[in-house]
């Protein structure tokens, strides 16, 4: 399908960072605008984030997908990375939006990506609905992709991680920062719409991750994605997920 070129939007991150995201337009009348927010080491060009947001454009929201601070386009280094940032980064994005009139009027995460927009959703006063992909329960969750590594993380300060077969700069702070972010605790508070996806296979963050989300939210639906994977790289995993994103899009914001 040919696709109209996307606008490049920047903005100053959490971290004091320029950041660079991609804002998509559909050709169709728009139903509403979503603010797509990345996996823990992935990006906003990433297959599974790129697919997403196109498949949403035919459905007929816009979308922005940006990248973290310290990932592809964006400045600031992995190492000045925290959940606290990652709020920060998906809050401003929304500021950025808002201030151009583009909404954000949802927000959809993935994985840790997932985890930052349920903690940022209540300071977005646009947002009138979420929907997170094999989110964790509590941020903390990551540290079991740091393969051991803590003690070294915490002596040197910072040292290089292997994290999916990549190094990544991994600092002190962004360990303490993970227990600061008590999540089931702020989606209990959450009064929007908030739909969980996850794989009952996920081998990465496991559904049980997403049965907390769950039963801690009152406004909650979890809906299983079978025969799909962590990252949605798994043959049709990304068509079941759009299903279910666009279903209940145009269910809640009333498309």
């Amino acid at each position: 399908m040919t696709r109209s070129p996307a606008t490049r939007i920047e903005f100053v991150g959490g971290a004091g960072a320029r950041l660079s995201g991609l804002f998509d337009r559909p050709d169709s009348d728009v139903k509403g605008s979503l603010l797509l927010a990345h996996c823990f080491t992935c990006s906003k060009d990433f297959t599974t984030t790129r697919r997403l947001a196109h498949g949403l454009n035919d459905a007929g929201y816009a979308t922005f997908r940006f990248d973290f601070t310290g990932i592809g386009e964006s400045g600031g280094s992995f190492a000045d990375k925290t959940v606290s940032h990652n709020v920060s980064d998906v809050t401003r994005a929304a500021v950025t939006l808002i201030e151009r009139g583009l909404g954000p009027c949802a927000l959809v995460g993935h994985s840790l990506g997932g985890a930052a927009v349920l903690l940022a959703a209540h300071r977005i006063k646009t947002v009138r609905a979420v929907a997170v992909i094999g989110a964790p329960s509590d941020p903390g969750h990551v540290r079991h992709l740091l393969d051991g590594a803590e003690d070294r993380i915490r002596r040197e300060g910072v040292a290089e991680v292997c994290i999916g077969g990549r190094p990544f700069p991994v600092s002190a702070a962004f360990l303490d920062d993970l227990d600061n972010h008590p999540l089931l605790e702020r989606v209990a508070e959450l009064d929007v719409p908030v739909l969980v996806l996850h794989a009952p296979n996920d081998d990465v963050v496991s559904f049980e991750n997403g049965e907390r989300i769950q039963a801690a939210c009152p406004t909650c639906d979890l809906r299983p994605l079978v025969g799909s994977d962590h990252l949605l790289v798994a043959a049709g995993a990304i068509d079941r997920a759009l299903t279910e994103l666009v279903r209940f899009f145009d269910r809640v914001l009333g498309a």
